[in-house]
């Protein structure tokens, strides 16, 4: 479909289409860490606007928004262990910590199964359930080490990036370090994945009540049929409360991506969602200002006027 076709061609969803069929019809076709195979591209962006409470969610098919925006309060708790979100009933990190059980137990134990336990059983869960030092655990807790008088090192107060990110926008905002980075190479090694959604940066533009607070995430690998969705929303979610925490407007969203990537066994769903043509434009309300960026609820934030399409499902590849 040609930009001249399209009955609605301002529509922001445009972009994230566009990428898709760029990355089915051009991308480089390779193997990967799962096997699976994909097609992918480096070095992409797309800008959306969040003034006005916009927000990013796609409507070419349905997006769980309650899970991602669930996923990001969890994120901001600095908990790592999957239990917390089987409890909200949130099973988007299952795969990973199941797919471990299965292998150093031999058990073949379904998914629902595993969940199941996982919820019931505390000392099970801390077993199997936790993901190693991922994002919340270097958001709110960066590793410290300190040097001993005889030479070794004893471990340090954690450093908390977010409230250290949300000081600085108040107090310097024309500073270039609002920075929250998840990739803590001497760690890396003990997480269930490396952070995809590595590095967001956060910029004050204007001065005084216009001042807008954008926000630019870099994300190293990008599965863009089933993440990104997710990532879009998560990251505008982290931005609308980052920048009410601080004292801005919201301002724009710029999403980056390092290996941009579409799964080979996810041609349906490319096919299907290249066919619809996107429609209306979601809202997000935060209907409470808590008294700081830890302090969200879920029943904070309030989605309105998001009619999308049907879901399109496809296997996620671990």
């Amino acid at each position: 479909m040609t930009s001249e076709a399209r009955s609605n061609p301002d529509h922001p969803e445009w972009q994230y289409l566009d990428l898709m069929r760029q990355i089915w019809t051009h991308g480089d076709q390779r193997m990967d860490r799962t096997g699976v195979g994909t097609r992918s591209i480096f070095g992409a962006q797309l800008r959306f606007d969040l003034s006005d409470d916009r927000i990013p969610l796609l409507t070419t098919k349905r997006v769980f928004w309650k899970a991602a925006a669930k996923e990001m309060l969890w994120f901001l708790t600095g908990n790592t262990n999957i239990r917390p979100l089987l409890q909200e009933k949130v099973t988007i990190w299952s795969d990973w910590p199941l797919a471990k059980y299965r292998q150093e137990t031999g058990e073949d134990i379904s998914q629902e199964d595993f969940e199941a336990r996982i919820v019931a059983d505390e000392a099970f869960a801390e077993e199997w359930g936790d993901l190693g030092p991922v994002y919340g655990k270097q958001w709110v807790n960066w590793a410290t080490y300190e040097r001993q008088a005889d030479g070794s090192y004893v471990s340090g107060p954690g450093i908390n990036q977010v409230a250290q990110v949300v000081d600085s926008l108040k107090a310097n905002p024309g500073s270039r370090r609002h920075i929250i980075e998840g990739w803590n190479v001497a760690e890396l090694d003990g997480m269930a994945l490396p952070p995809c959604h590595k590095t967001y940066q956060f910029h004050v533009a204007g001065e005084g009540d216009t001042a807008r607070l954008n926000c630019l995430l870099y994300q190293r690998s990008c599965d863009v049929a089933l993440g990104l969705p997710f990532n879009l929303f998560g990251a505008s979610l982290l931005a609308r409360m980052m920048a009410q925490q601080a004292g801005y407007l919201p301002g724009e969203l710029v999403w980056s991506g390092g290996d941009t990537h579409l799964y080979l066994n996810h041609e349906h769903l490319v096919e299907e969602q290249l066919s619809r043509t996107p429609e209306g434009q979601a809202r997000l309300a935060i209907t409470r200002k808590p008294e700081d960026i830890f302090s969200y609820r879920f029943e904070d934030f309030e989605v309105r006027d998001y009619t999308p399409q049907s879901v399109i499902r496809a296997p996620v590849a671990v």
